[in-house]
């Protein structure tokens, strides 16, 4: 039986990753950040809010040869759902139905979730298990109201250990309804400055 994790990060920081720190020159300064507690476990408010405020996240699993896959799942703000303090629940709607990612838990319960939002160049990180269930009532309370998609699943995963990123190299990008409000706004400002100029030209004229 493998004993539990000395940090959080192990996880991740495999040995051989903590060798290739120790010779790129990085290890003492992970090391400083695993006695000060690693990689946080349980979940903040403001991950919390992050979480739930995504419509796109990326998940990746492996088969039981290692062979890793990573897939897209999408939906409306509010269609991951935080359940308690380490356990993400999330809306698995109907696709190409390839079903590599359910086979690839069954095979193997290892799983990530990368989640970016390029407006606030903001990345999040997440390691722990997942797995699909298909359970009605469940699936029901999952499903995002007014959404025109068939929910096919859900997607429960257990966090292990999460940490952000720097936002270098993260472009800044909006969403295209965010896009649309902006040019709205600045449509409707152009009317009342063109509405001004054609009044003052008015009162000008009649001088």
């Amino acid at each position: 039986m493998s004993s539990a994790p000395a940090y959080s990060s192990d996880v991740a920081f495999t040995p051989t990753v903590k060798s290739i720190q120790a010779r790129k020159g990085s290890r003492a300064g992970y090391a400083s950040m695993e006695e000060r507690g690693s990689w946080r476990t349980g979940f903040t408010p403001d991950l919390v809010a992050f979480i739930e405020s995504q419509t796109s996240v990326f998940l990746a699993t492996a088969n039981a040869e290692g062979q890793p896959y990573i897939q897209h799942r999408g939906g409306p703000p509010g269609f991951m759902h935080v359940v308690d303090d380490h356990t993400i629940a999330f809306a698995d709607f109907a696709g190409n139905r390839q079903y590599i990612t359910q086979g690839n838990l069954e095979d193997n319960s290892k799983a990530y979730l990368f989640l970016i939002d390029y407006r606030t160049r903001q990345r999040v990180k997440l390691w722990g298990e997942a797995e699909v269930v298909e359970d009605a009532e469940l699936t029901t309370k999952l499903m995002p109201e007014n959404y025109r998609a068939r929910l096919e699943q859900v997607i429960v995963f257990k966090v292990a250990a999460w940490d952000t990123n720097c936002p270098q190299h993260i472009p800044l990008r909006f969403e295209a309804a965010e896009v649309e409000a902006i040019v709205a706004g600045r449509d409707a400002r152009i009317k009342e400055l063109e509405a001004e100029v054609a009044r003052l030209r008015k009162a000008q004229s009649s001088q």
